[in-house]
């Protein structure tokens, strides 16, 4: 259904062979087993930000393959639900031990696709680990309530029970680990998924399918329990429309979240969003300056920029300002941009033109708006390797209420903003945007962190104290409000959102008592 053409390095080759992407003797490979691509189906070339190489082309899907993985999943998930929970997490479990064994061919892989250096792909396939795990122990704790009956014998519970097919759009700059949260959870659920990834990373979903395909195979059970369908946004809008598919979770910018939301919303069917953020910083006057600058640093250039958790807006207490200004600026000269597989690296590139565009032109346009350039902000030629996307990652001296400082820009800026007051005029800032998923706080003072985690404090769904904004556990519920889209994925009771809940009552007496005490008889 997807053929997926390579042209690759011998190193890399290698990893693809060892993934099960490509054969060392055959020149392709197909992602999905079912269904045959129309002739006149649409190609897409895929090419690496590491060196501009065109690593892949990919054939998307059509809409008679759509209702071909549809069909194979209707299919797999009458099997699927009716295996015990603790049975579904042994699948998982294995999975999680697959994934273990060829982690760094995947770290690899997704550094090289998606362009995070490796060390960010390698904690990338950890997450995938660590929610297995989580979903193990979960298939034995998918607990109900029991309530007292206000009638005489009668007993009240409620129970959870699977959904049935959950589609999963997942984005570029996290390739696998954000289909591994929602897919992990949805399988000890007793639910099946169809997953969408980037048309732009489609060879670590592939990989990733191969790997789940493995183990399916090896415990006799139907592959249409995990699908995978490569496509561009009109694959997304039939999921999106397709009463069949009762949760669609899609992960993306917020022009796509409004878009899935109204077209699930019409049905009245479930939209899991995890949508832009436009993440604070805020160093009071009472922080640890050098917890602050390294948390500053990793949450502004991680993923040269490209995480929903990116820290985009530094909020700092004027008698510190001139000081986090000036260290910040100095660290800016000596980071080191290249090669995300060069161990020495931590910046690598943009995912592809189209975002060093929208970098340039955020930059230009927030310095008519009266912000002042700090540094960085160039676009870098590396000889050897022509065709990447790299630029110098940038500081901006802004003000919040400045368009751009509003909008998400996915890219390594940093808008510098000074405040005078307390807390509170912080804590002000940072809400005043559109968005709501992350939030920190770096403060030495008991009152300073209490006000940010108060009912007043932080307005989003991640708020932390002496920690940056990205790097968040699989533990906890990660999402955002506002028009980050306020859903909740990974841990604590999110695999709520993957099963419907069912209040049951049991009369276990002789007589018809009704609730309220209504009398009536016949």
């Amino acid at each position: 259904m997807q053929t997926i053409s390579t042209t690759t390095d011998t190193s890399l080759s290698e990893t693809l062979h060892r993934l099960g992407i490509i054969d060392r003797n055959a020149p392709y490979a197909t992602g999905q087993k079912w269904g045959t691509a129309a002739k006149d189906a649409k190609t897409a070339e895929i090419h690496s930000p590491v060196n501009g190489e065109r690593i892949a082309t990919a054939t998307f899907a059509t809409e008679q393959d759509y209702e071909t993985v549809i069909q194979e999943a209707q299919k797999s998930f009458a099997v699927w639900r009716t295996m015990p929970a603790p049975k579904r997490g042994e699948i998982v479990r294995q999975f999680g031990d697959t994934l273990r064994q060829h982690k760094e061919d995947l770290g690899k892989l997704v550094s090289y696709e998606m362009g995070k250096i490796y060390q960010e792909g390698l904690g990338e396939v950890q997450e995938m680990i660590d929610i297995c795990d989580f979903a193990v122990g979960l298939s034995r704790q998918l607990y109900g309530f029991t309530m007292h009956s206000e009638r005489p014998e009668h007993r009240m519970y409620d129970q959870y029970h699977p959904l049935g097919i959950v589609g999963i759009i997942s984005a570029f700059n996290f390739p696998v680990a954000v289909w591994a949260w929602n897919a992990m959870l949805a399988a000890v659920c007793g639910d099946v998924c169809i997953w969408k990834p980037s048309e732009k990373t489609p060879l670590t979903a592939i990989a990733c399918q191969n790997l789940i395909n493995q183990v399916l195979k090896k415990n006799d059970l139907p592959e249409g329990i995990f699908s995978l369908i490569i496509g561009d946004a009109s694959i997304g809008k039939l999921m999106a429309e397709d009463t069949r598919m009762p949760l669609v979770s899609a992960t993306g910018s917020t022009r796509m979240g409004k878009s899935v939301g109204a077209a699930v919303g019409a049905r009245l069917g479930r939209a899991l969003l995890e949508l832009g953020g436009n993440n604070a910083l805020i160093i009071t006057e009472h922080a640890d300056l050098e917890n602050a600058i390294r948390a500053t640093v990793f949450g502004a250039v991680g993923t040269c920029g490209q995480r929903c958790t990116t820290t985009r807006r530094l909020i700092v207490h004027a008698s510190r300002y001139d000081e986090v200004r000036d260290r910040l600026m100095r660290i800016y000269q000596t980071l080191k941009i290249g090669n995300p597989l060069d161990s020495q690296t931590l910046v690598g590139p943009l995912i592809d033109a189209d975002a060093v565009s929208s970098f340039q032109q955020a930059l230009a346009d927030v310095q008519k708006e009266g912000g002042k350039m700090l540094t960085g902000g160039e676009v870098l030629d590396m000889p050897e390797l022509q065709g990447g996307h790299y630029v110098k990652p940038a500081i901006v001296e802004a003000k919040n209420e400045y368009k751009t400082v509003q909008e998400e820009t996915f890219a390594p800026i940093l808008y510098l903003i000074r405040y005078e007051g307390g807390i509170e005029e912080a804590i002000a800032i940072q809400n005043n945007v559109k968005q709501g998923l992350s939030s920190a706080v770096f403060t030495q003072h008991l009152l300073e962190a209490e006000a940010f985690l108060s009912h007043s404090g932080s307005d989003c769904g991640i708020a932390n104290v002496n920690i940056g904004t990205s790097g968040a556990e699989i533990g906890g519920a990660f999402g955002g409000e506002k028009e980050t889209g306020g859903g909740r994925e990974s841990g604590s009771d999110a695999w709520k959102v993957y099963m419907r809940r069912q209040t049951n009552t049991i009369n276990y007496g002789r007589t018809m008592p009704l609730a309220q005490g209504i009398e009536f008889d016949i």
